[in-house]
């Protein structure tokens, strides 16, 4: 007979646990009832083969055909003692049936085959003579060990429920808190600044929001917009590695800041960072917490052993966060923080509103600009330029115009600005210089000579071409070239170099009139002014009207009067070969007075606004009448109101 089995079966957790079992002996040690031992009675390994053969087929347990052979032998070997043994083992039939699912052959179907085999071969294939006890007993054995293996099917089956039930419970607990952690993790990502850990721009947005949710909410708070100036300089000089390096100490020196009213500091982009002040009473409030951060940031920065000084400009708004304030407020500071980059750096500014309507009206005026050139809104209105001596109509000036249809009637000072800025300065000056040349040549047929004198900008004159579309529109309006004057500022012929020299050589050779506009209060340069090929200077406004006379030292020098500097500067022009026209004449005594130092013209309010063309026709034709009534005599100014 097969010994019990004592080896391990790898693979099947029920063949180990019914293996750890037979480690103990369970056969009876008594001989058997006719006197021979159960491991040497014939046909025991026939038996063995065949229960072995009936178990695979009807459960397929994860172990070898040597391991499933002696497990059905250790089984075989008990089963003999307990048929065999006198008196027969109660127990026997029943832990016979729970070593089997201990095995792993827990089914309905091994446990049909097991009892079949049984049954039919066991008896047989041992030789053992079918009386009517052994038969009886054999029964009663089946039926225990049919019994057991139900018993311990179904609290395996039942152990297998729990284990799946706590393994599920397991599963989701870890799961549970790996996405508890994964969500901290994204969350922290999501609203904290990976360089700095700052928080960023949507956690100080939601505190913004909790702040006017709040049970009690706050009811002013301030926002402080910080900026680093010209840091894109740093990362190209010295590296975005020393750069984020700044960036940290940037976010350290202002997250130091202790004032109790800082709720938070985040940083919103690149070189951006926010200060959240609650609990503020005016922007006072908010305006002491910025200048303490521009102070801390104040200090030189020293990274890798060098200096790096940085300068940091500051925008401040302040204000109730309740009903869509906070996203205001945002807004708002970053529109101060605007204006301090433009009002030159290294500053703070606080938010106006009026300031910011202004910008608005700006930036509509012009977002309108192309499609309104498109239209031909743009015109011109004409300011007489007079000869002080004889007071006759010597020129005019075109001025731009923008007929608005909403705003109605804009003078220049609403848009060139905004014009030059967008580079739409181009296209519309040379529409107001068709319209002026076109005007100045119909004038001709009743004023010959009379001239027209237009402003050119900075852009046109540094822009390629421009002598070459003067001398177009001159051909095609057939005016003369010397009654056309280009006004041009002191600032745009600052630089005597590459494409201005060759634009004001070009417009000399046509014959235009070049003009120094605004003289006396830009950048002055008097080499340039002996070389330029110029026809005249306009005396700027302000020299025309008195100044206060500055007190007299003892001893010093007697100052000169605003009589002498004017002389003095209407014969510098005059030495130069130049005609001078003094602006902004309002009163007749400042026109006594200026034509008292020898200037040339006068353009201002006392002899005429800016008009439309045909007042200005009919002022020539007023003046040609009463030159042929009374001549010699001066017509006086017409009153005409400003349009």
């Amino acid at each position: 007979m097969a010994s019990r089995v004592v080896g391990r079966c790898r693979g099947a957790p029920g063949a180990d646990e019914f293996l750890r079992r037979s480690r103990t002996p369970q056969v009876s040690d008594r001989p058997a009832a006719d006197g021979l031992d159960d491991r040497s009675r014939p046909g025991v390994e026939e038996f063995v083969t065949a229960w072995a053969t009936a178990l695979h087929r009807a459960h397929y347990v994860p172990i070898s055909a040597d391991q499933r052979r002696r497990i059905v032998a250790g089984l075989a070997d008990r089963l003999v003692t307990a048929v065999l043994a006198e008196p027969g083992e109660p127990e026997g039939g029943r832990r016979i049936g729970v070593d089997l699912v201990a095995a792993g052959f827990g089914s309905p179907e091994a446990l049909g085959g097991t009892i079949a085999v049984i049954g039919s071969r066991f008896l047989g294939e041992l030789g053992i003579a079918a009386d009517p006890a052994i038969a009886a007993r054999l029964n009663r054995l089946l039926a225990d060990l049919a019994a057991g293996f139900t018993s311990a099917a179904h609290d395996r089956s039942l152990r297998a429920q729990d284990t799946v039930r706590l393994a599920a419970l397991a599963a989701r607990t870890q799961a549970e808190e790996a996405l508890r952690v994964s969500e901290a993790r994204f969350r922290r990502f999501a609203t904290h600044d990976q360089l700095t850990g700052l928080p960023n721009l949507t956690l100080l947005t939601e505190q913004l929001g909790r702040l006017s949710a709040a049970q009690v909410p706050i009811d002013r708070v301030g926002v402080c917009c910080l900026d680093v100036d010209d840091f894109a300089a740093v990362n190209d000089v010295l590296g975005y590695q020393v750069g984020d390096l700044l960036l940290r100490e940037i976010a350290d020196r202002v997250g130091a800041l202790t004032d109790r009213r800082i709720d938070l500091v985040a940083r919103l982009d690149s070189d951006r960072f926010a200060i959240l002040v609650r609990d503020t009473t005016c922007a006072g409030d908010a305006v002491k917490i910025a200048d303490q951060a521009l102070a801390a940031l104040a200090a030189p920065f020293r990274v890798n052993g060098t200096e790096v000084p940085l300068t940091v400009s500051a925008g401040v708004a302040e204000g109730t966060v309740a009903d869509g304030g906070a996203a205001a407020l945002m807004r708002a500071s970053e529109i101060a923080l605007h204006w301090a980059k433009a009002d030159g750096k290294a500053t703070l500014r606080q938010f106006d509103q009026d300031r910011s309507n202004a910008d608005a009206e700006r930036y509509r005026l012009s977002a309108a600009m192309p499609a309104a050139l498109r239209r031909g809104e743009f015109t011109a209105a004409y300011q007489p330029i007079v000869a002080l001596r004889s007071g006759q109509l010597a020129g005019v000036e075109a001025l731009a115009r923008w007929r608005h249809p909403q705003l109605g009637l804009l003078g220049a000072a609403r848009f060139i600005e905004l014009a030059e800025r967008t580079g739409l300065v181009v296209p519309l000056g040379r529409q107001l210089l068709e319209q002026a040349c076109r005007q100045a040549s119909g004038w001709q047929r009743v004023q010959p000579g009379l001239y027209v004198s237009v402003n050119v900008s900075v852009r046109q004159l540094r822009r390629n071409g421009l002598a070459a579309a003067v001398a177009q529109i001159l051909d095609q309006t057939g005016l003369p070239p010397h009654l056309l004057q280009l006004e041009v500022t002191e600032q745009a012929v600052i630089d005597l170099t590459g494409i201005v020299t060759e634009t004001l050589a070009a417009l000399m050779k046509l014959g235009v009139r070049i003009v120094i506009d605004d003289f006396g209060i830009g950048y002055a340069n008097l080499a340039n002014l002996r070389s330029l090929p110029l026809h005249g200077l306009k005396l700027d406004a302000s020299l025309t009207r008195s100044s206060a006379q500055p007190a007299r030292r003892p001893g010093a020098r007697r100052p000169g009067t605003d009589d002498d500097f004017l002389s003095t500067v209407v014969s510098l022009g005059h030495k130069l070969g130049l005609v001078v026209t003094a602006e902004g004449i309002e009163t007749a005594q400042q026109a006594r007075r200026l034509t008292a130092t020898g200037c040339d013209n006068g353009q201002g309010w006392h002899f005429g606004r800016p008009v439309p063309p045909h007042e200005i026709t009919a002022r020539i034709v007023a003046q040609q009448h009463h030159d042929s009534v009374s001549p010699g005599t001066e017509l006086p100014a017409l009153p005409i109101q400003q349009r």
